[in-house]
C-alpha cells in the first residue's frame, strides 16, 4: 500500500476511454462483445443497507478496508455472509459490531447477528474460518485493530466468544489470518498476520503539500504469530519455537495469507503479502518448524526485484499443470504479480507471460480470486480494486467527493486456457461499472445455481453481491467439499477427472483480502457429462481415490472412504 506518484499512470485514468476500451477504461480482448454475466442483486437479496460515512480524517486504520466471509454459519446447506465493519472515520469510540446475515429459503438475507453471538465490536479487520474442535461447525476468528476476538460454534446457529479460554486475542494490528493443520496432528492451527506499529498522531502530505494517508513505510512492521491448537480447546503461541522469527521483524508488514503446500512436499506452508516488504514463504520442514524463503525460492518480490505493495492473495492452478500458482495484488503502478511454479517447489514471477503486465497498472488491487465464471475448465480472475492515496476522480463514481478520490472499478479477466488472462469488462458487467473503495472479495455458489458468484465490501463496511450468469447450456460443473472426520480438510489438494481431462484445486479458504471463501472447491468440467475419478491430497500426507456418477451437483467425499494410493 505504498504511497507513490506516477503522473503518466494519471493521464490513463483521466483522458476518457479510447475505442478499444471498456467502459472502466481498461483495454478489452479483441473482438469481445459478449453480454454481460455479473448482476448487482444486493437490493433484491435485502442486504442493501445506507451508510452515511463520514469523510476520512487521513488516519491509515480507515484505508486499510475490511474483510468478509461466505460459509454455512447454521448447517443448513446455503451459504451465508458475515461481513467485518469498522468505526466510521473520525468516530473510534463508536462501536461498529460485525454483521452476520443469514440466508433463508427464499434466497434472500436477514440480519441474524444479535442472535448468534458475532457481533464482535472490536475495530474489525479480517476473517478466519475453521473446525478447530473437529466437531463439523466452523469457528470463526476476528483479526482487528486491538485485542484480536475468538468465537466458537454451539452447532445451533450461535456462538460463544471463547478468546480467553482459547489462549488466542493477539492485540497487535491484525490483519490476514488462516487456518490450516501446519503439524498434521489431526487439528487446524492459526497464523496470524500483523500489520504495522501505527502512531495515531502522525500526519502524513503527499507531493503537493496536501495531506492524505500515510505510506506504511513510515512505521515499523509488526512480527506474525503461529499459534499451535493442543487438542483440548486450547491454542499455544509457537512463533519462536517454531522459527517464525525474521532476522528484522519490523520489515513485516502483513496483510493478506495462505496456508497450502506450496513447494509440493506434502506439508502446509504459509504465504504472506508483506506491503512494501518482501513477501514471505514460510516453507514447512516437517518437524514443526519452518524457514522463511520467499527470497531464496522467487516469490518473495518482483522480476525487478523489488518488493511490491501486496494486498490480497489468489492461489490456483491457472495453466493446468496440477502445481499451485500464486497472484498478489499490488498498488497502481506496480502490476498484480503472478508467481509461477518453475520446479523443485521454486516460483518464478511470470505476470508478463500471464498477461498482466499492463492491463491492471492503472488500478490498486486488494481482493482477488481465481475461479471458472464460465465452467470452460480453466480459472479466470476477479480482482478488486479502491485506492489508498487521492487522485483524480474516475468516471463513475458516485460517492462523496472526499471518498471519489479513491474509488476504482473491479476487473475480471478471462483464462485463455493456458494461463493468459485477458480483461473482459463487457462479461463484467455491473462487476466493473461501479466504481468504488473496495477491499474484500469472498467467492463461493451462493444461489446454489452450481456457478460461483462474488461477495465484495467496500470501505464504509456495506457489501454488494454479483450473481453470475455465464455458464451456458451444456456446460457442466461439479463441487466437492472434502471433508476430514467431520470437517472442511483444510489444506487438502483434490483432482477431478472428467471427460478425458484433469483439474486440480486446493482447500484454502482463507485468502483474497481478509476474506473467506466457501471452503467447497469447484471445478468448470466443459462438455464433460460424466467424472471418471476424484483424487485427494490429504493434509495428513494421505492419497486417496474416488469414484463418483453425475456432474452438476455438490459431492462429500470423506478421507478414509475412498480407495487408498
Amino acid at each position: 500500500m505504498r504511497w507513490m506518484w506516477t503522473p503518466v499512470l494519471l493521464a490513463i485514468v483521466t483522458s476518457g476511454c479510447a475505442p478499444d476500451e471498456g467502459p472502466s477504461g481498461v483495454k478489452t480482448r479483441d473482438g469481445d462483445s459478449s453480454p454481460a454475466v455479473f448482476t448487482d442483486i444486493t437490493a433484491d437479496l435485502g442486504l442493501a443497507e445506507p451508510r452515511n460515512w463520514p469523510d476520512g480524517t487521513f488516519a491509515i486504520l480507515e484505508i486499510v478496508g475490511t474483510g468478509l466471509a461466505l460459509f454455512d454459519h447454521d448447517d443448513d446447506g446455503d451459504l451465508d455472509l458475515l461481513v467485518v465493519r469498522m468505526p466510521p472515520p473520525g468516530k473510534p469510540e463508536q462501536p461498529a459490531p460485525n454483521v452476520l446475515y443469514e440466508q433463508r429459503e427464499d434466497g434472500r438475507f436477514v440480519d441474524v447477528t444479535a442472535a448468534s453471538g458475532l457481533g464482535d465490536p472490536g475495530w474489525g479487520q479480517g476473517v478466519a474460518i475453521g473446525d478447530v474442535d473437529n466437531d463439523g461447525d466452523g469457528d470463526v476468528y476476528f483479526t482487528n485493530y486491538g485485542p484480536d476476538s475468538f468465537y466458537v460454534s454451539d452447532g445451533d446457529g450461535t456462538f460463544h466468544d471463547a478468546t480467553d479460554a482459547a489462549g488466542l486475542g493477539d492485540d497487535a494490528w491484525s490483519t490476514g489470518a488462516a487456518f490450516c493443520d501446519y503439524d498434521r496432528d489431526g487439528d487446524l492451527d492459526l497464523y496470524v498476520a500483523h500489520y504495522i506499529d501505527y502512531d495515531p498522531k502522525a500526519v502524513c502530505k503527499d507531493s503537493s503539500g496536501m495531506q492524505d494517508y500515510c505510506d506504511p513505510r513510515n512505521f515499523d512492521g509488526v512480527a506474525d504469530t503461529l499459534y499451535r491448537n493442543e487438542g483440548d480447546g486450547t491454542f499455544l503461541n509457537v512463533t519462536s519455537a517454531a522459527g517464525v522469527v525474521l532476522p528484522d521483524p519490523r520489515k513485516a508488514k502483513g496483510l493478506g495469507v495462505v496456508c497450502a503446500d506450496l513447494t509440493g512436499d506434502g506439508f502446509a506452508d504459509v504465504y504472506v503479502a508483506n506491503d512494501g516488504e518482501p513477501n514471505q514463504l514460510w516453507v514447512n520442514r516437517g518437524d514443526g518448524t519452518f524457514a522463511e524463503q520467499g527470497i531464496m525460492r522467487g516469490a518473495g518480490v518482483n522480476r525487478d526485484g523489488v518488493p511490491t505493495a501486496s494486498m490480497g492473495i489468489a492461489v490456483g492452478d491457472i495453466d493446468g499443470n496440477h502445481e499451485i500458482d500464486l497472484m498478489v495484488t499490488n498498488l497502481r503502478g506496480e502490476n498484480n504479480t503472478v508467481f509461477g511454479p518453475s520446479g523443485g517447489g521454486l516460483f518464478r514471477d511470470r505476470t508478463a507471460e500471464a498477461g498482466m503486465a499492463e492491463h491492471d497498472l492503472a488500478w490498486t488491487g486488494f481482493g482477488c480470486g481465481f475461479f471458472d465464471y464460465e465452467h470452460d475448465g480453466d480459472l479466470d480472475l476477479a480482482v478488486v480494486n479502491g485506492r489508498v492515496y487521492r487522485d483524480p476522480v474516475v468516471e463513475g463514481a458516485r460517492l462523496s467527493p472526499f471518498w471519489n478520490s479513491y474509488a476504482e472499478p473491479n476487473l475480471l479477466f478471462e483464462n485463455d486456457g493456458a494461463g493468459r488472462f485477458h480483461p473482459v469488462p463487457d462479461r463484467a458487467g455491473e462487476l466493473a461499472s461501479r466504481v468504488d473503495v473496495h477491499r474484500g472479495l469472498a467467492m463461493g455458489d451462493i444461489d446454489r445455481d452450481g456457478d460461483i458468484d462474488l461477495a465484495i465490501s467496500s470501505i464504509d463496511g456495506s457489501v454488494r453481491v454479483y450473481r453470475n450468469d455465464a455458464p451456458a447450456p451444456g456446460s457442466h460443473w461439479v463441487q466437492v467439499r472434502a471433508l476430514t472426520g467431520l470437517r472442511d480438510a483444510v489444506g487438502a489438494t483434490v483432482r477431478v477427472s472428467a471427460g478425458g481431462k484433469s483439474f486440480t484445486a486446493p482447500v484454502v479458504p482463507s485468502s483474497s483480502f481478509l476474506s473467506q471463501h466457501d471452503p467447497r472447491v469447484h471445478f468448470g468440467l466443459g462438455a464433460a457429462a460424466g467424472i471418471e475419478s476424484i483424487e485427494v491430497s490429504w493434509p495428513d500426507g494421505s492419497k486417496e481415490r474416488f469414484h463418483a456418477e453425475g456432474v452438476d451437483r455438490v459431492l462429500e467425499i470423506r478421507q478414509g472412504e475412498g480407495e487408498r494410493l
